[in-house]
């Protein structure tokens, strides 16, 4: 069973957003919205997001005001603390929330800048892990030169006190779950799979659950923010790491420094709408790789000529023959190779061109040679499966998040066989798949706090948003339309494929971006970039 998500873990390693299972994250907790309801309306809202009071509330005072203890940890030259939040910003005296911070100090020459949080999105994705396998040593020498590089796992995330749904074997038989179902009887079986996953979250982690959401993430980053003594968040937020650092923006605008967005979600649709557009999404990107694919003389899905249209149906009825026959798979613990894990597999491929390679040895095994092992190491890659068959908790905090930040795309097994044609009609190869995943929230034992908000942090300085033509997890349309929603937007375009642009290969994005970090001027709105 995929899982729609929007990550970014490294460079070179795919970056993740898949999942229907709960709907990609966007939406807010403030004023009233007009669109976004369970019924999971297609129209964008027309409420906004309201800035919070400048004076910070003196309930709130004890939590500004503490002092990190920092210890060596991970790496040489990096250092970790743990920052204390309340549970429930509306009641801090109901307990407190401990989250995990790294940093790597500025390496100088040059004057510091300040603090440069980064986050690679997800919703779940370890921002100090990241920090410390990429950010803080791949990131410009003059970016590291100049900034404290700092990173704080979101509430519910990695280190701070992570939500917990399934152990391994649990966590096996959900992802391996049929999503296209044929008869009523598995689509029961679905449904019961969507809600033991729910109640395992509920039975693990009952008091979180409520308190995972976006705005309260963006709310523990500003006090990071004081409690590191920068006077302004400046902060590079990739994939669902825009839609982080855009609600810190709406939050807290007169607090908003040098601001990067790198593909940008849009807090303005609600859920249904958002898995209806990355469903097109990732059908832009297989179209690419296939286009690509059939120039190949590996391409185990046509050869030259073949057209674009028939390397999709000829996966299909590989999807279609797993889905009755799964492949056996070499080194993978009995496993086999089903049509939700083969799925998930060609998906995070769609991430990174640099892993087309990679997916059409995987196809070819499993097509012509009938091993599933390169598929299943792709999806395992996707669900961040341990060689010992543990989970993180990648996918459990990215339910956590997307469920609590938005109401359901559907309510009913009916309501998605309705919205089926036009699922498929945005992907033949992957709509089924994605329209019944994102019933997933339905079965929540939370119910949503958010609804889908524009975000027009009016006040704030210029902030940068970054959109990919052909990116798969966060369609460019949603950064052109994030872009118009901020005022002091400008818009940063990489006409290519691949999920985010930043560090990425654009000698043009980079140079822009390290521009604006480091100088403050952001480049001009609308700039291209290949």
């Amino acid at each position: 069973m995929h899982t729609r998500r929007t990550h970014r873990r490294s460079r070179t390693a795919a970056v993740l957003l898949v999942s229907a299972a709960s709907a990609v994250a966007a939406a807010l907790l403030v004023s009233s919205c007009s669109a976004g309801s369970a019924s999971g309306s297609a129209t964008a809202a027309d409420a906004a997001l309201t800035a919070l009071p400048r004076a910070t509330p003196k309930a709130l005072a004890p939590y500004y005001g503490q002092k990190l203890s920092w210890r060596s940890c991970g790496a040489p030259e990096f250092q970790c603390a743990t920052l204390r939040a309340p549970l429930d910003y509306g009641d801090p005296g109901r307990g407190e929330v401990r989250l995990a911070v790294a940093r790597k100090k500025a390496t100088g020459p040059g004057e510091r800048l300040g603090s440069l949080l980064v986050n690679p999105g997800g919703p779940g994705g370890s921002a100090v892990d990241f920090l410390q396998s990429y950010a803080g040593i791949g990131y410009p020498a003059k970016v590291r030169a100049r900034y404290d590089m700092v990173a704080v796992d979101p509430r519910g995330v990695a280190r701070s006190e992570p939500v917990k749904c399934l152990d391994g074997r649990e966590m096996d038989r959900y992802t391996q779950t049929d999503v296209t179902p044929d008869d009523t009887r598995e689509t029961d079986a679905l449904v019961t799979s969507y809600r033991k996953y729910a109640e395992g979250c509920g039975a693990q982690s009952p008091r979180l659950l409520r308190h995972v959401s976006t705005v309260e993430s963006a709310r523990d980053m500003d006090l990071l923010r004081q409690v590191l003594g920068d006077r302004k968040l400046n902060y590079v937020g990739a994939s669902y790491g825009t839609f982080l650092g855009a609600t810190y923006a709406g939050l807290f605008p007169e607090r908003t420094g040098r601001l990067v967005l790198d593909g940008a979600m849009d807090p303005a649709l609600p859920a249904r709408r958002l898995n209806l557009d990355q469903t097109a999404g990732f059908e832009t990107a297989f179209r690419a790789f296939a286009k690509d694919c059939v120039t190949r003389p590996d391409c185990p899905l046509g050869g030259r000529g073949t057209s674009v249209d028939r390397v999709g149906r000829n996966l299909k009825a590989f999807f279609g023959t797993l889905d009755t026959r799964p492949v056996a798979a070499s080194d993978a613990d009995g496993r086999r190779l089903t049509e939700s894990l083969a799925t998930t597999g060609v998906i995070a491929a769609m991430y990174d061109e640099s892993a087309w390679e990679q997916l059409r040895e995987a196809l070819t095994s499993a097509m012509r040679e009938k091993d599933g092992a390169g598929l299943l190491t792709l999806s395992d890659s996707y669900y961040e499966r341990q060689p010992d068959g543990e989970y993180s908790n990648l996918m459990f905090a990215n339910t956590a998040v997307n469920c609590l930040d938005l109401p359901p795309a559907f309510d009913t097994p009916e309501e998605v066989r309705e919205a089926l044609p036009q699922f498929e009609k945005a992907s033949p190869v992957f709509g089924e798949g994605f329209a019944w995943s994102a019933l997933n929230c339905a079965y929540w034992p939370v119910a949503a706090t958010g609804e889908p908000h524009r975000i027009a942090a009016e006040g704030a300085a210029p902030i940068v948003v970054v959109g990919t033509t052909r990116d798969p997890a966060t369609p460019y349309r949603w950064a052109q339309s994030l872009s118009r929603q901020l005022t002091t937007a400008r818009l940063l375009t990489y006409d290519g494929d691949g999920h985010t642009a930043y560090g990425r290969g654009s000698a043009c994005i980079d140079r822009a971006i390290d521009t604006y970090l480091l100088r403050g001027t952001p480049p001009k709105d609308g700039k291209r970039c290949s």
